[in-house]
């Protein structure tokens, strides 16, 4: 993961420096950021369509418009009160977004994160979720945006305090967690065994698929057989368990392609196909494209 193309905090701070329109309310360092004017039409042309890494845990609330997004392999389209998880080092990919989406964000580094929450850490947070997508009253998003407004004026109006900092942004992490307590209850108990076996295979292909490319992996992993899982996960996708596991390695060549510097042959050999040949039929089936192409496109 460290190889792949990345989005840091620093690259974010230099692209919004760059843009003076955007730098009003607006705190970024390398360790944390509390932007309250999130245009995405910054990054529109830079990232749409190319899938990367983000380092850092990043969080967003929809606040006009809206976006549709890939984090992590699921699409989401989000809108006005939604508020988007996406936990350090996951993979977004930007499609399109209304001209004027407008959004406040949240993010913060893994040391900083630890800092914040001490050994008690909220189970939203915990590391067993990639990303979450929960809608938010009209009163829920109020409240966090007081919180969020509360720690943006306390870094932007400088000298801060670090103690004030950490517990700001620890009672932001800990209703964001409330939040999503409160919806995963209910989801649990509608959620299917079925829709549970899909979160879990999914859950598996995010972490294994450069390694592992065939069903029987993630059925011995799930402790089904893959005729049954193969089933299962048609039925409650309407794509197949090898279509995701391939849009996986997709995901995951683009972002070597574009980023990484590696040859086709290296890339070949890391992500475990027979031969650069091999993996350019993939790619071209995959896509209607060669590496080559879309390396240079």
């Amino acid at each position: 993961m460290a190889e792949m193309q990345q989005f840091t905090l620093s690259q974010l701070r230099e692209l919004v420096n760059s843009n003076n329109e955007h730098l009003m309310g607006n705190y970024i360092s390398r360790n944390l950021a509390v932007a309250r004017n999130i245009r995405l039409s910054l990054v529109r042309e830079q990232f749409k369509d190319v899938p990367t890494v983000l380092p850092e845990m990043r969080m967003m609330l929809i606040k006009r418009g809206w976006a549709h997004t890939t984090l992590n392999m699921m699409e989401h389209h989000i809108t006005v009160g939604d508020l988007v998880f996406l936990g350090s080092n996951g993979i977004l990919q930007y499609h399109d977004a209304a001209d004027d989406v407008q959004a406040i964000g949240f993010s913060l580094s893994d040391d900083l994160f630890q800092l914040a929450i001490g050994n008690r850490i909220p189970e939203a947070f915990d590391g067993h979720l990639r990303d979450f997508h929960i809608h938010l009253s009209e009163e829920e998003a109020r409240y966090y945006d007081d919180l969020h407004l509360l720690l943006n004026r306390h870094m932007i109006g400088l000298p801060h305090s670090s103690q004030v900092t950490l517990h700001l942004a620890s009672a932001l992490l800990w209703y964001v967690n409330h939040l999503w307590q409160q919806r995963e209850q209910s989801h649990l108990e509608s959620q299917t065994r079925e829709q549970r076996l899909f979160a879990d295979f999914i859950g598996l292909v995010n972490d294994y698929a450069p390694e592992h490319h065939t069903i029987d992996f993630y059925a011995s992993r799930l402790c089904l057989t893959p005729r049954y899982l193969s089933t299962i996960i048609g039925q409650v996708s309407g794509k197949s368990a090898k279509q995701w596991i391939d849009d996986a390695l997709v995901t995951r060549i683009k972002i070597d392609l574009k980023h990484s510097g590696k040859s086709i042959a290296m890339i070949a050999d890391e992500l475990h196909f027979p031969s650069a040949s091999f993996l350019t039929k993939f790619f071209k089936r995959m896509t209607g494209t060669t590496p080559t192409r879309f390396q240079h496109s």
